[in-house]
């Protein structure tokens, strides 16, 4: 009885469940990774972005000792930590050990040994401590040029939290009782405390009405054609850096420039010594009016203009970028500490943004780009 149903099951529709005991595999990763997926042409920007970055890998190490993991695959690493969500390096590399896909674009054999994740972080703090992240930041734009605007931007703050708890938030001078759990009723500022965490960090609320949190501002010049981040950067949190960050990035864009340019923003930006500075810097301030209770720094001069509205309805392109480094990217709360290293983490993510996106631009048509151009 027992042949004859074994008989039956061996000749309908069904498949036969196989046991996995093969020993070798004669298919590479290369052939593993579908020809059309989207990480190919991720990954052959990065290679090109990487190789130009060689001899700057070169000097952060020694001559002699004990090879290191190579930045390459650190940062290739890092770049699918964004693209992917992956909330630590722990089970980033556990992902490496077993998902192919991570395997190929990090640039790992078959057989290749993974890194302990201990020592994938200790080689991570040293390009932590660099300027790598700028320096791979301009080399993707380079690349991006072609679909950026050179005339029109936008400029934005973010928050970023910081990886530090209100109990961390403490009198300077330890003049504070109990573990810091219980402090309702006392009157905290950044003056007077700070956090025993993360002492970069400063108590902030970006709006009226919003907790103050222990955070981070993101600054992002975004450029009005597709919306990629021409420059971007990170300061301690507090009413003027939004607008000191914006003179910063405006600056370094304009250095060795005649040619005058248009910067978009919101109300925040509204005011007269930011207005007067920018045009100094032969910019034109394409900012909200701000009008409610007191005068607007714009005049007629500059609303009246065609291009003010235009840059106006371009202010969503920030924060588009702005929604995806903190939904698909790390932004949203960073697991860093200290002002060098959550800047060293925004500018590689707001890269991995660019970087994300060139492909599918490089595929539009020429004829659709030169309307956007327009």
């Amino acid at each position: 009885m027992g042949r004859r149903l074994a008989s039956i099951r061996l000749t309908d529709m069904r498949g036969d469940e196989r046991i996995q005991d093969g020993m070798f595999s004669y298919v590479s990763l290369e052939q593993r990774v579908p020809q059309d997926h989207p990480l190919r042409a991720v990954r052959k920007l990065t290679d090109a972005v990487l190789q130009t970055l060689s001899p700057e890998f070169d000097a952060l190490y020694a001559d002699s000792g004990r090879p290191s993991v190579a930045p390459e695959y650190i940062l290739r690493a890092l770049l699918l930590q964004v693209f992917y969500s992956v909330r630590s390096e722990r089970l980033l590399v556990e992902q490496i050990d077993y998902n192919l896909l991570f395997r190929w674009f990090v640039g790992l054999g078959m057989d290749d040994a993974v890194w302990n994740h201990a020592v994938f972080s200790k080689n991570r703090d040293r390009l932590l401590t660099s300027d790598v992240a700028q320096q791979f930041f301009a080399e993707v734009n380079k690349h991006a040029r072609r679909f950026m605007s050179d005339e029109h931007f936008t400029v934005d703050g973010t928050l970023i939290q910081a990886w530090a708890s209100q109990k961390s938030f403490r009198c300077k001078d330890g003049s504070d009782d109990g573990d810091g759990a219980n402090f309702h009723g006392q009157k905290r500022s950044n003056k007077t405390h700070e956090s025993t965490t993360d002492a970069d960090a400063r108590l902030y609320k970006k709006s009226y009405g919003k907790e103050s949190k222990l955070s981070y501002l993101g600054h992002a010049l975004v450029e009005n054609r597709n919306g990629l981040i021409a420059a971007a950067m990170v300061t301690h949190a507090d009413g003027y850096a939004e607008r000191d960050a914006a003179l910063l990035m405006l600056a370094e864009k304009q250095e060795g420039r005649s040619r005058r340019i248009t910067v978009g923003g919101d109300k925040a930006y509204d005011t007269k010594d930011f207005v007067s500075t920018v045009r100094e810097l032969k910019v034109t301030p394409h900012v909200t009016k701000n009008d409610k209770g007191r005068a607007s720094n714009l005049d007629r001069r500059t609303t009246r203009q065609p291009g003010y509205t235009i840059s106006l309805s371009r202010r969503w392109l920030v924060e588009k970028g702005f929604g995806w480094l903190k939904q698909t990217g790390p932004l949203r709360q960073v697991k860093l500490r200290g002002l060098e290293k959550v800047d060293w983490l925004f500018v590689f993510s707001c890269a991995a943004h660019n970087l994300i996106r060139l492909p599918r631009l490089m595929d539009q048509p020429t004829k659709t780009l030169r309307e956007q151009c327009a």
